[in-house]
């Protein structure tokens, strides 16, 4: 009989992760299924990843693509987990209806919908799948015994070359890289006509922030205007701004008054279309972001010159500590350049990136990885705690170095001798 692969996808560009994967023979020989999911807020209004023309490029790859969302209708994705009394009836449903897979490869396992799969399929081995900068940071949630037990590998884009992910390691996960060849090449297919659009100017990235909670809509439109402000400044008069594909078009909205104010012309790309084949057939001479994986994929895998705004905010804002979006801000705001207000590019001050990704990943979940204690205490030990990490985070786990004795003045010294407790506490309080 033959092997089946259940492999699952809720982007574009994990649909094409998957793709590079499979084209470099990783996922193996045998039948291949994928299992879309559509993990936007409102699916029913939003396109789902195999709904874009450019998937339909790398269709080929599959042989049989299955709607998670129609599967579990009309419960959400990201939300819905089975019931355990319900877990054994339903696994074997779902067995019966994909196929009874052989191996099942998710993305995300921590959450749904990637761990209520897991938790279904009881005795498949599961390989994880990584397409973003996630993967360079601690495992989100601890994992029970009988699904982490499962987990065979780590398949991963290779984002920042040297950088080992950190994702999944506790558990012994060994890493596997998904080769830049292989993706790009997959990203060229989906474009179909790579090169030969209109060159764009500079490219705006969105994301959607303030539907995370990590800044309010307010302070997300803002940011989206600090960007465009600093490409007008740098002499940028067509700007596109690539909305994310989960993020509706209120952002674009927001926009348009901007640039009139500062007469840019400002497009809008298709917001079902992922950024890197935007960047294959556009080529744009500059794309701003915030934290976006696809400031990285840009500058690796197209020599696209990037720059960032408004990540050290974000920094600031996330909370709790352990987000699973500090890894990837941390790594965009210490390696990429940021566009200032007046249009310049600056480049970050140097720093020990390895270094910096671990004790921020030891700071996130210390029970996870103890071995990295070492690591935080001598890079916070060397930098200080400001921008990546917070005091109180450092003081309860003992990592906030200790602050240098404070002198005392002369007068002080003077005045308080042959002084009683007492009578020092009496005036100090009738102050």
């Amino acid at each position: 009989m033959a092997r089946t692969t259940l492999l699952c996808a809720s982007t574009p560009l994990g649909a094409m992760t998957l793709a590079a994967a499979c084209d470099e023979g990783r996922l193996g020989p045998g039948r291949r299924i994928l299992l879309v999911s559509n993990n936007a807020a409102i699916p029913e209004i939003t396109p789902a990843p195999d709904e874009s023309p450019e998937f339909a490029r790398i269709r080929d790859r599959f042989d049989e693509v299955v709607s998670w969302n129609a599967v579990i209708a009309p419960l959400h994705p990201s939300e819905w987990k089975a019931r355990s009394v319900e877990a054994p009836m339903l696994g074997r449903l779902l067995a019966a209806r994909l196929g009874d897979p052989d191996e099942l490869v998710v993305e995300s396992i921590a959450v749904p919908p990637a761990r209520t799969l897991a938790g279904l399929l009881r005795d498949v081995p599961i390989t994880v799948y990584s397409d973003d900068l996630m993967s360079y940071g601690p495992t989100r949630f601890p994992l029970p015994g009988e699904i982490g037990g499962r987990v065979t590998r780590l398949l991963h884009l290779d984002l920042v070359p040297g950088l080992a992910p950190l994702l999944l390691s506790e558990y012994g996960v060994p890493p596997e890289i998904v080769s830049d060849s292989a993706f790009h090449g997959v990203v060229e297919r989906a474009a179909d006509e790579p090169g030969n659009g209109e060159r764009w100017e500079a490219v705006v990235l969105g994301q959607y922030l303030s539907a995370l909670g990590i800044l309010s809509a307010a302070e997300e439109a803002e940011l989206h205007a600090a960007m465009l402000r600093g490409l007008a400044a740098r002499g940028h008069r067509a700007v596109v701004f690539k909305p994310h594909p989960a993020a509706g078009r209120r952002h674009a909205r927001e926009l348009r008054p901007v640039a009139e104010e500062l007469g840019v012309e400002l497009l809008v790309a298709d917001g079902s279309a992922s950024a890197e084949v935007c960047f294959a057939v556009h080529r744009p001479r500059l794309v701003v972001g915030c934290f976006s994986t696809a400031l990285v994929t840009a500058r690796r895998l197209f020599g696209i010159p990037v720059a960032t705004v408004g990540a050290d905010l974000v920094l600031e804002r996330l909370s709790p500590y352990e987000n699973a979006n500090r890894i990837p801000a941390t790594v965009v705001d210490a390696s990429l350049p940021r566009l200032l207000p007046d249009g310049s590019l600056a480049e970050p001050p140097p720093v020990d990136l390895d270094a910096l990704v671990g004790a921020v990943g030891y700071c996130m979940r210390a029970a996870a990885y103890p071995g990295l204690r070492e690591v935080a205490a001598a890079y916070v030990g060397a930098n200080g705690p400001e921008r990546y990490f917070t005091r109180r985070r450092l003081s309860s786990l003992g990592l906030l170095p200790a602050p240098p004795p404070a002198e005392t003045p002369p007068d002080a010294r003077g005045e308080g001798r042959g002084e009683g407790r007492a009578s020092r506490l009496r005036r100090l309080f009738s102050r």
